[in-house]
C-alpha cells in the first residue's frame, strides 16, 4: 500500500471523515480478487492527487459495522466524501479515468 493511503477501521472512521474534507474510502477484503487489483489503482490515484484528496482503505471484514452503516453490499466499493457527507460511490472494478471523473466532478 502506498504511503499516502491511509488504512482505517471502524475506530479511526470519524475521525478521519472530520478531519478530510475530499475523502475517498476503498471498501475492501483481503479475499476479493477485484479488490486486489484496485490496489494499485488507489495508490497511483493518492500519489496524484496527494495534498488535494485523501485516499483511505477499509477492510469491510474488519469494520463490518461502517459497512453496514454504508450499505455495502459488493466490493470493491470507492467512497467518495465532501465534507463529511457521500457525494457518489462506485461498485467494482473500474479504470483510473472512472474515478478521477467523479473526484473531478463531485470533489
Amino acid at each position: 500500500m502506498a504511503e499516502n493511503v491511509l488504512e482505517i477501521d471502524e475506530g479511526s472512521f470519524d475521525a478521519t471523515l472530520s478531519a478530510n474534507p475530499k475523502l475517498v474510502v476503498d471498501c475492501w477484503a483481503e479475499w476479493c480478487g477485484p479488490c486486489r487489483m484496485m490496489g494499485p489503482i488507489i495508490d497511483k490515484l493518492a500519489k496524484d492527487h496527494a495534498g488535494k484528496v485523501t485516499f483511505a482503505k477499509l477492510n469491510v471484514d474488519e469494520s463490518p459495522k461502517v459497512a453496514q452503516s454504508h450499505r455495502i453490499m459488493a466490493i470493491p466499493t470507492l467512497l467518495f466524501f465532501k465534507d463529511g457527507k457521500v457525494v457518489d460511490q462506485i461498485v467494482g472494478l473500474v479504470p483510473k479515468e472512472e474515478i478521477e471523473e467523479v473526484i473531478r466532478k463531485k470533489l
